[in-house]
C-alpha cells in the first residue's frame, strides 16, 4: 500500500526537522515562497521553481467548441488560466528515469 500524500502541516513539521528550525519559522518561510511565486506568475507572467518547474500565466484563445450534450457548435471565449510545467528533473526523479 502507498503511503499518504503529505499534508501541509506534515511537509511544515517535515522540513522543520530536517533543517533544525521551528515549525513557526519554515511556516512563514514557506509562505513567503508560495506568496512571491503568486505575485511573479501574477506581475511577470512566470516563475520558475529550479528543480520543481514553472508556474505560468498563460492566455488562451478564444475558440469553437462542441456542446457534449447537443453537439451543437458552440464559441468558447478567451480567457487566462494558471499552468504549472513540471521540470525535467523532477520527472525523472519522480517516474525514476
Amino acid at each position: 500500500m502507498a503511503d499518504k500524500p503529505m499534508t501541509k502541516s506534515g511537509f511544515i513539521a517535515f522540513l522543520a526537522e530536517k533543517s533544525n528550525m521551528s515549525k513557526k519559522d519554515v511556516a512563514t518561510f514557506w509562505d513567503l515562497i508560495v506568496d512571491t511565486a503568486y505575485k511573479q506568475a501574477k506581475t511577470a507572467g512566470e516563475i520558475t521553481l529550479p528543480g520543481l518547474g514553472k508556474l505560468m500565466k498563460k492566455n488562451r484563445a478564444a475558440r469553437q467548441g462542441r456542446n457534449p450534450a447537443t453537439g451543437a457548435t458552440i464559441q468558447i471565449p478567451a480567457k487566462t488560466v494558471c499552468k504549472f510545467r513540471v521540470a525535467k528533473q523532477a520527472k525523472d526523479s519522480i517516474l525514476g528515469k
